[in-house]
């Protein structure tokens, strides 16, 4: 991982004797989209309007590619892309035009980056019509286009997937996983669609009552390999059980199984120890009918931590 293009520090933002935001500490790297979830009112939006100036902090602070938002906020924003809501076009140009129009406001935006970040949202086909055109998604895909055309570092997304159907949604997160990977740019995004998180992001913060719970990480995987949980379906559990702890190896009855009298055991373990629990039981005459990792899914995740609260 490399140095982080964000670090947020001790944040806090109280209105009146509330407490929006409680000393929140996260670091974004460069080329990682990030999400961040959190139940109704855990105070999302207000780090995000925090992030891009729209809101001041009480306390704390945020640099952005190493310059405060609240004392260097010219130098730290034009590091920054951000949609928060729908973004807003004019329908009745095209969606070149569109853009040409934001690139001119810009320094330093050439007809040659206007062509490039057409080709990194897949907008090639369509944009030359009108934006009135466009479907919700295509329009989301312009807005990202538009907000990149500067090169940011940084880029915010506020609930970029509100209003999508199940296609719009997979386009949209497919190109953001392109982006950060291809521009190796950071992407911040928030979300209340648990499902769309774990399929987005390579890590999600967890935030409930302003203050942060956890991040975790999706894509991959940092666990050690010792502290990976495997299930291993067999037909006589209690004998795989004895039969690996007296190999060395730690196992566990896991639950029920398929099939009359099959079972689950569980270790604890990589691809080596998988593969020497594995020869050792079909040596002892065990029948293995299945080996899997048991991984937590997000939604179990973040139920764990808040306690069950809804997410929004």
């Amino acid at each position: 991982m490399g140095e982080p293009i964000v670090r947020l520090r001790d944040v806090t933002k109280r209105i009146g004797k509330r407490t929006i935001i409680d000393k929140l500490t996260l670091d974004l790297p460069l080329g990682e989209v990030f999400g961040f979830l959190g139940p109704n009112g855990a105070g999302k939006t207000t780090t995000i309007r925090m992030m891009v100036g729209l809101m001041s902090l009480t306390s704390g602070e945020i640099l952005i590619d190493g310059h405060s938002i609240a004392k260097e906020y010219e130098k730290a924003v034009k590091h920054v892309g951000a949609i928060v809501e729908n973004p807003e076009m004019y329908k009745y140009l095209t969606g070149y035009q569109n853009l040409i129009h934001y690139a001119r406001m810009m320094p330093g935006v050439t007809s040659h980056r206007v062509k490039e970040v057409v080709s990194l949202v897949g907008l090639e086909a369509r944009i030359y019509d009108k934006v009135k055109t466009y479907s919700l998604g295509m329009r989301q895909r312009l807005g990202v286009a538009q907000a990149i055309l500067h090169k940011p570092k940084l880029l915010i997304l506020d609930e970029p997937t509100n209003g999508l159907d199940p296609a719009g949604i997979r386009e949209l997160r497919d190109y953001l996983r392109k982006l950060a990977k291809d521009e190796g740019i950071a992407i911040f995004v928030s979300s209340h669609l648990l499902s769309e998180m774990e399929l987005m992001c390579d890590r999600v913060a967890i935030i409930q009552n302003g203050k942060l719970i956890d991040v975790r990480t999706i894509q991959g995987g940092d666990q050690p390999a010792s502290a990976r949980r495997v299930v291993m379906e067999v037909d006589q559990p209690e004998e795989a059980v004895q039969t690996l702890s007296a190999s060395g190896q730690t196992a566990e009855l896991s639950g029920a199984g398929q099939g009359a009298g099959a079972g689950s055991i569980a270790i604890y373990g990589g691809k080596e120890e998988i593969a020497t629990a594995n020869a050792a039981l079909v040596h002892a005459g065990i029948k293995v009918y299945g080996i899997r990792e048991d991984v937590k899914s997000l939604e179990d995740q973040f139920l764990e931590v808040t306690g069950g609260e809804r997410i929004g």
